[in-house]
């Protein structure tokens, strides 16, 4: 065996994919019973529900965008996924549960920018020990505005770092999302995301129900072992989540050394769910992307989308980040609703109904996940996620969104580890344009 691929990830996948164009003998070792790792759809209603990855965050220079293209994967646009403050018609509430009107929606898009220059300006000498919610304060307080309105961008920092990073704004890195500019729309699935692991896995030597207990290297190449037995190649490509790496669920024999053990203690692996409540009948405003409550009444649940177009059912998605996003994951399933549910009727009252269907997810306790995606968190910086990716004595690559300094918690930034660790295996470049070659288009 040339290499051995532990996850069938998209990063695994990629890197398996190249590998095997390039007449490599490559193995993927899965522990799920699927392909796709954190992409997941459910299709079990009918119609597809990512319970995992649903966005292309920002079509202009991604590799996705032709990958998604080649395999005629239907898209929607929906550009509201990387938590923007405005861009598309939202419909904002104040903290009484009003309906901004067009003048003060537009004023609280400006007011956000504002604090962002400053916000950039402020960080501009932040050293990696300063938090997102330190660095904050110090811009705001330099807004000079009164109470209330800052309290609104305040909280729609908080909602940033723990949709952005699963995480709170106090263990966030000031610097942690410096990478965050995306370019183009967004889009989502009405075919489901899981279409694109599951068409790059063509082909491919894929070992699913495998779970990778330990791996040794020598001067040889590197031994992997699995609870069926195992596997020898010159390289091994890691690609499980950071969680995963963190929990110290894989062993490393040699211990890994400190050069790629320190950035996997030091970056955080984040916690992200989501809800998706069907409802009988459309309650709230047509022609809009998202609802979305202001200020310290958006405590608990803040932001709703109207995913309605994937479905054809009346749809919202709500999202639950950071401390909250555990605490979801401890709550039965009719808790979850019924707090959710709360919240809507303090903005539209009895015309929400009891939905017909629902679905919850729970990354945070997921074993083969252990989180949703990495961050950078106080005391790590960008470097640590390019830095964790090795190699190891020429043998150990690790690839993974997590290792994706650039656009880390994305599933084009795994793409391009995967690259990556193809490219450093074969010891020259690659070209991604063949990626989808004798991929079949209609899966």
């Amino acid at each position: 065996m040339d290499t051995i691929v532990v996850g069938a990830g998209i990063a695994g996948i990629t890197a398996a994919r190249l590998l095997h164009a390039a007449g490599q003998r490559v193995v993927v070792l899965e522990a799920r019973d699927r392909v796709g790792g954190r992409i997941r759809t459910d299709r079990t209603a009918g119609f597809c529900v990512d319970r995992g990855a649903s966005w292309i965050h920002g079509l202009t220079g991604n590799p996705l965008t032709g990958l998604v293209a080649a395999l005629a994967m239907e898209t929607h646009e929906f550009t509201v996924g990387s938590f923007q403050a405005g861009g598309r018609p939202i419909a904002d509430y104040d903290e009484s549960r009003r309906l901004l009107d067009d003048q003060a929606a537009r004023q609280w898009t400006v007011d956000v920018d504002t604090a962002d220059d400053l916000f950039q300006t402020t960080i501009a000498d932040s050293g990696h020990d300063e938090s997102y919610a330190a660095a904050a304060e110090r811009a705001l307080a330099r807004t000079g505005w009164e109470p209330e309105r800052a309290e609104r961008v305040r909280a729609f920092y908080r909602h940033r770092t723990e949709e952005q990073c699963g995480a709170e704004a106090e263990e966030v890195a000031a610097h942690a999302l410096d990478e965050d500019a995306i370019e183009g729309d967004e889009v989502i699935f009405p075919g489901g995301y899981d279409v694109l692991p599951r068409a790059l896995a063509e082909g491919l030597d894929v070992r699913l129900g495998t779970t990778v207990t330990a791996v040794t290297r020598s001067a040889t190449g590197v031994r992997v072992d699995t609870q069926d037995g195992s596997f020898e190649a010159a390289h091994v490509i890691v690609t499980v989540p950071l969680g995963v790496l963190k929990a110290g669920a894989i062993e490393f024999t040699p211990a890994l050394p400190d050069s790629v053990a320190g950035p996997i203690a030091r970056l955080g692996m984040g916690v992200f769910n989501k809800v998706f409540l069907q409802f009988p009948d459309r309650f709230w405003q047509d022609g809009i992307y998202a609802i979305r409550q202001h200020g310290q009444a958006s405590v608990p649940w803040h932001s709703w989308y109207d995913v309605s177009a994937v479905s054809g059912k009346p749809m919202l998605l709500t999202f639950a980040g950071g401390a909250w996003g555990r605490e979801i994951e401890q709550k039965t399933d009719e808790e979850v609703v019924s707090s959710v549910l709360h919240s809507l009727r303090k903005i539209y009252g009895d015309l929400v109904p009891r939905p017909v269907a629902h679905w919850i997810t729970r990354w945070g306790i997921d074993p083969l996940a252990l989180g949703s995606y990495s961050y950078v968190a106080v005391g790590s910086s960008h470097a640590d996620h390019d830095a964790m990716a090795g190699p190891v004595d020429g043998v150990l690559h690790f690839a993974g969104e997590a290792t994706w300094g650039r656009e880390p918690s994305t599933v084009h930034g795994a793409l391009h580890s995967g690259h990556r660790a193809a490219e450093r295996i074969l010891g020259s470049p690659i070209s991604l344009a063949g990626l989808a070659q004798g991929v079949n288009p209609s899966r």
